[in-house]
């Protein structure tokens, strides 16, 4: 029943695009977001999937993205001052682990990969949530419409 109201959402056109943008972000749906945009690929243009695609997908990325900042670091920080935390405390801090971290991240949020491990490594290095939020919605358009180009030329129009 679940399975068929998910893939009838690639009937929904723009609104299918959304939804299907959310679920393509993460680990457990990726593969039903990607059955979506395939399907939604035969009438719609790759250019407004990986729009419509790429505002789901920030909004999924913004999902985990809140989760890991409010609710992760949190439970994560006492562990981790236990565990003498101290040495690799001073190696995120400098300005070059940081961009180390955000270049990593950003590769993995545009790539077709899952975005849990990309938006994780982005919420520890203390970016603006309105930074991340743009650069989600980039990664996520930009990954999501190379996803369908690379897809209809294998499998043909």
């Amino acid at each position: 029943m679940l399975n068929t109201f998910l893939l009838s959402l690639g009937n929904w056109g723009y609104i299918g695009a959304f939804f299907g943008g959310v679920l393509f972000v993460s680990t457990f749906t990726a593969a039903t977001g990607a059955v979506i945009l395939l399907i939604l690929a035969e009438r719609i243009s790759p250019i407004e999937i990986g729009i419509l695609a790429g505002l789901g997908g920030m909004v999924g990325d913004f999902t985990i993205f809140r989760f890991v900042k409010d609710g992760l670091l949190s439970e994560i920080i006492p562990i981790y001052n236990r565990l003498g935390g101290g040495r690799l405390t001073r190696m995120l801090r400098t300005k070059y682990f940081r961009w180390i971290l955000l270049i990593i991240g950003a590769i993995i949020i545009a790539s077709p990969f899952p975005d849990e491990i990309g938006v994780s490594l982005m919420g520890i290095t203390k970016i603006n949530t309105y930074q991340f939020l743009l650069l989600a919605f980039v990664l996520d358009t930009v990954g999501v419409f190379l996803f369908i180009v690379v897809a209809r030329t294998i499998i043909g129009p």
